[in-house]
C-alpha cells in the first residue's frame, strides 16, 4: 500500500470539516485538483461525484474508497479524510464511514490501483482491531492506526520499513513543532457577505486571502453559478448559503491553496484542524 504511505508521509491525511457525504467528497476532490501534478482544468470533483452516483464506494468497517480515472499519465495519488463523527455513507454493513481514501487513477496506473485496493481490502478484512478507528481522538491517532494496520499486514502488503520511518518522522515533528507538518497545503474557512448594490465583504483571519477576495470582482457570480471560484492561487468552495432580510446573503466557504516557496505561518496550517 505504497500510495497510502506516500499520503501519510506527505501530509495528505485531513480532518473532514463536515460529516456530510457529498461535502466530504467535494472537499477531498478539490484538494486533489489543487495539487500541481493535476493538470489545470481537470474536473476531479465532477468525475468523483459522477462515479459515486453510479456506485457506492463504501467497503464496510468504517472505510470508503472513492476514485476516478483520468485520461493522462501520472503517478497514482490518494488523499485521506477522517470524520470524527462518522458519515452516513450508505455502507453495505450500515456502519458510518470514518475514513475516506480517495484515489486519482491515471491511465497508466490502473493495474497499480487494482493491486493496491485489493491489498487494502484484504488488510481491512483481516486486521483484528478495526474498532480503534472509531475511538480515534485526533489525526495522530488515525495516522498511527493506519501505520499499525500496514505493519500488522506486512506479510500481505510488503516490508514495513517505510511505515516505521514515517512513524519516527511524525514523532520527531510533533516533539519539535506546535503543529502538524501539512506540507504546503493551506485550508482557510471564509464567509462572504453580498447584497444588491454593495461590494461583497470577505470575513477571514487570513489577511492575504481577504485581500485577494476583495480584488476578485466576480467571485459571488462564480459561486452562484458553479459553487466554486478559482482565479490564481486560491480555490474557494461554497458549502452553504443563507439569505437574510434586506437582500443580504452569506456564503459559507472553504479556501484551499497550495503555497510554494514561501514561509507559511503556523496559524494558517493549524486552520486545517480547526475548520468546522
Amino acid at each position: 500500500m505504497d500510495t497510502i504511505l506516500d499520503a501519510l508521509q506527505e501530509g495528505r491525511l485531513f480532518e473532514l470539516p463536515e460529516n456530510d457525504k457529498e461535502h466530504a467528497l467535494q472537499f477531498l476532490a478539490h484538494i486533489i485538483e489543487a495539487f500541481p501534478e493535476t493538470p489545470a482544468g481537470t474536473d476531479v470533483v465532477g468525475l468523483v461525484m459522477k462515479r459515486e452516483a453510479a456506485t457506492n464506494t463504501a467497503i464496510g468497517k468504517g472505510w470508503a474508497c472513492p476514485h476516478t480515472r483520468v485520461p493522462y499519465d501520472e503517478d497514482l495519488m490518494c488523499v485521506m479524510g477522517w470524520s470524527p463523527k462518522g458519515i452516513d455513507y450508505g455502507a453495505p454493513d450500515n456502519r458510518p464511514v470514518t475514513l475516506v481514501v480517495m484515489y486519482l487513477v491515471p491511465d497508466n496506473q490502473r493495474n497499480h490501483y487494482l493491486r493496491e485496493v485489493s491489498m487494502l481490502a484484504k488488510a481491512i478484512e483481516t486486521y483484528p482491531v478495526l474498532e480503534k478507528l472509531y475511538k480515534a481522538g485526533n489525526l495522530d491517532d488515525v495516522r498511527n492506526y493506519m501505520l499499525d494496520l500496514i505493519e500488522a499486514t506486512k506479510g500481505e502488503v510488503g516490508p514495513d520499513a517505510r511505515a516505521k520511518m514515517i512513524r519516527l518522522q511524525t514523532k520527531a515533528a510533533i516533539e519539535t513543532l506546535p503543529f502538524h507538518d501539512l506540507s504546503n497545503l493551506v485550508v482557510e474557512p471564509v464567509t462572504l457577505v453580498a447584497g444588491s448594490g454593495m461590494k461583497h465583504i470577505a470575513l477571514t483571519q487570513n489577511a492575504g486571502l481577504a485581500e485577494w477576495l476583495d480584488a476578485s470582482g466576480d467571485v459571488i457570480e462564480k459561486l452562484i453559478a458553479d459553487g466554486v471560484y478559482q482565479n490564481g492561487q486560491w480555490r474557494v468552495l461554497c458549502r452553504g448559503v443563507v439569505t437574510y432580510q434586506g437582500g443580504k446573503t452569506t456564503y459559507d466557504c472553504l479556501a484551499i491553496s497550495m503555497i510554494t516557496n514561501i514561509s507559511v505561518h503556523p496559524k494558517a496550517l493549524m486552520a486545517l484542524h480547526k475548520t468546522e
